[in-house]
């Protein structure tokens, strides 16, 4: 397991340094229930090796994290009776990170919350879309 920061609040609720009301717990993976919820049962999955992004996670942790969020996703859903989930995780400050030790928010939804998602856009021509896929898929080989 990657170590941990020692100033870092996640990594001090996964020593339990810091209290938190837990819902799962496994050898590497942690969730604890938001203090600040979207929603009632509004819970935070995190792997407990510190690492800052989503693009630091070890593959092989990927797999474990990814099982985690599906059973601790589906009891909050049973347990608040939402209607569905959203599943949100940000990296670096300009996407809203907060706390830079990666971590999965699962906030049950309902029909009658009145959340609303971000707005969308769009491209200026089909060509536009095309070069950023192409620029993209590029960076990948």
């Amino acid at each position: 397991m990657k170590p941990k920061d020692p100033d870092c609040i996640f990594c001090k609720i996964v020593d339990g340094e810091i209290p938190s009301a837990k819902v799962y717990e496994s050898d590497s993976v942690l969730a604890f229930l938001d203090i600040a919820p979207v929603n009632q049962g509004h819970a935070l999955v995190l792997p407990k090796g510190h690492y800052p992004t989503m693009m630091d996670i070890p593959s092989e942790l990927g797999v474990e994290l990814m099982e985690a969020l599906s059973k601790v996703g589906k009891a909050v859903m049973e347990a608040t009776g939402a209607d569905g989930l959203n599943l949100m995780q940000n990296n670096y400050e300009a996407a809203g990170q907060l706390v830079h030790h990666v971590h999965f928010h699962l906030i049950p939804r309902h029909s009658d919350d009145g959340l609303k998602l971000w707005p969308q856009s769009g491209y200026d021509n089909p060509e536009e879309m095309s070069e950023l896929a192409s620029t993209i898929a590029g960076l990948l080989k």
